[in-house]
């Protein structure tokens, strides 16, 4: 039987660590991908793991990353986007570098990781791809704007390859978590007292992510009830912003 090898971006801590631990007892081999080496190599080594350090914003430095796998692993049965990074500024006085990081990291990264990673996932077909999004790619919020819009396109992304891909034996998941405690999320200035009872522990995601895999979920939302607040942007955009508005004003951290 082939190795189940699955590689994990932003796999040095949340949701990544913790899939990361939840695969491994699996049995599946899994390399970790994140920017900071001092922490991805102790996940790593207490997992048994493979660490790869990479910017997957960059993607001659992705590329150089999916060689480097392919060359100890052809067949990656798992590719899991799951780096990201918080916005923390709004459209309209956030910094332009911040603007263009999040988008770059969020959604650009996840673009170069399937197109290096993409020869690899058809040589292991039937495999699967988890693309970790967020519910802010369904409801857009005033104060991390940036954000919400790195979410959008990945989710459309997501959607867009799921199409493409499962005829050439590459199933496509995206999972959509609501508020998580993982590096720089939740956003205090986003997320007010009143709704801290919202954020939900990684392993919580990390069952949803396996439930996908194991039942072939395409479309998964943790909580499930999140999924609301999209349908009401998508159905009633001009009450749904005016109550945006009101919450803004009354209860985001300034």
């Amino acid at each position: 039987m082939d190795e189940r090898v699955a590689v994990i971006t932003g796999g040095s801590s949340g949701i990544g660590a913790s899939l990361a631990r939840a695969l491994t007892g699996r049995g599946w081999q899994c390399v970790l991908v994140a920017r900071g080496e001092d922490r991805l190599r102790q996940v790593a080594g207490e997992l048994g793991a493979e660490a790869e350090v990479c910017d997957v914003g960059d993607r001659e430095a992705v590329e150089a990353l999916a060689a480097r796998v392919a060359g100890r692993h052809p067949r990656i049965k798992l590719l899991v986007n799951n780096a990201g990074v918080p916005g923390r500024a709004d459209f309209l006085a956030g910094a332009p570098d911040r603007i263009e990081n999040v988008m770059r990291i969020n959604y650009f990264g996840g673009i170069w990781c399937l197109r290096a990673f993409l020869p690899a996932l058809e040589a292991a077909a039937p495999a699967d791809v988890v693309n970790v999004v967020s519910v802010a790619g369904t409801v857009a919020l005033p104060p991390s704007g940036p954000y919400s819009a790195s979410k959008h396109a990945q989710l459309a992304f997501s959607r867009a390859t799921a199409a493409q891909l499962r005829p050439r034996g590459i199933r496509v998941h995206t999972v959509l978590p609501g508020f998580s405690p993982t590096a720089g999320f939740p956003e205090p200035s986003v997320l007010p007292k009143a709704l801290e009872w919202t954020i939900i522990p990684p392993e919580r995601i990390v069952r949803t992510i396996v439930r996908a895999l194991e039942h072939d979920r395409r479309e998964s939302v943790v909580p499930w009830w999140f999924r609301s607040m999209g349908v009401l942007q998508a159905c009633v955009p001009g009450v749904f912003s005016r109550g945006l508005t009101w919450f803004s004003r009354r209860f985001v951290r300034q």
